[in-house]
């Protein structure tokens, strides 16, 4: 064989074993992941970009990870450096959307809400729809719009009747409009350090309910920062979600 084949071969041999090394860790990542031990798989993507390993798929799961640890400002980083600088990526409608959810963790619902539309703009057809319609209906509950809320519930419901988001959000919003000026609600907290009541909403809203914090002014120029969860029609129907609140532990209270 010529010498310059064998080179070849070798090279090529070498190129392919390297790509299964790579493929291996990048699957010992992935595993980590599944078993949310973010910070080990974090350590490992990082790793393997020290290595000189780079792709978007290494990017995209160094993001989720970053942001499933509480990392927002480096999840930023690897979400935006998808959209911007890889166009043709098989991970773009998944980064935008990642982009989206880390706005909303950091309560800056006017940039989550733009992520969303983005995604929406660039394809509408997007296999990500149903996941986009029902973040959406969240920010529009959270920032007190309960018409956008309901909206784009109900496009959740009549697009994607068995998705889990809408099984979770069924029970919750009836289908009749809220009086914008006389609602009823469930409170869950009340505090006055508004940290605090920010980690409440959080963890509501990532169990699928409706949460918001409103600000009052409290005694002595101080204020009280009270969570949360629905603005509904009826009595009956705030009943409904304060025995479901409370069965999961949480301390309620019918408003008003």
């Amino acid at each position: 064989m010529p010498r310059n084949l064998i080179k070849l071969v070798l090279t090529l041999s070498l190129v392919l074993i390297t790509r299964e090394v790579y493929c291996l860790e990048l699957n010992s990542m992935k595993t980590k992941m599944l078993g949310a031990d973010y910070k080990a798989a974090i350590s490992e993507g990082e790793e393997l970009i020290a290595q000189g390993e780079h792709s978007d798929e290494l990017d995209y799961l160094l993001g989720l990870c970053y942001l499933k640890d509480g990392n927002y400002p480096r999840a930023l980083v690897n979400f935006e450096a998808i959209i911007k600088e890889s166009s043709g990526s098989r991970f773009q409608e998944e980064a935008r959307l990642g982009l989206g959810d880390t706005y909303l963790l950091r309560d800056d619902l006017a940039k989550a809400e733009e992520s969303y539309l983005g995604l929406l703009k660039s394809n509408p057809d997007t296999r990500l729809k149903a996941q986009v319609f029902y973040r959406l209906s969240e920010i529009g509950f959270k920032k007190g719009d309960a018409k956008q809320g309901r909206d784009y519930l109900a496009k959740l419901k009549e697009s994607y009747p068995l998705n889990p988001e809408v099984k979770q959000k069924r029970d919750i919003f009836p289908a009749q409009k809220v009086n914008a000026d006389s609602y009823y609600a469930v409170q869950v907290g009340s505090f006055s350090n508004s940290t605090n009541a920010a980690n409440l909403t959080r963890k509501l809203l990532n169990s699928g309910y409706p949460a918001y914090t409103e600000e009052s002014p409290g005694a002595s120029g101080s204020k009280t920062y009270r969570v949360k969860v629905g603005r509904l029609n009826s009595r009956q129907e705030a009943e409904e979600l304060n025995r479901k609140l409370k069965q999961e532990g949480y301390p309620t209270k019918i408003c008003p």
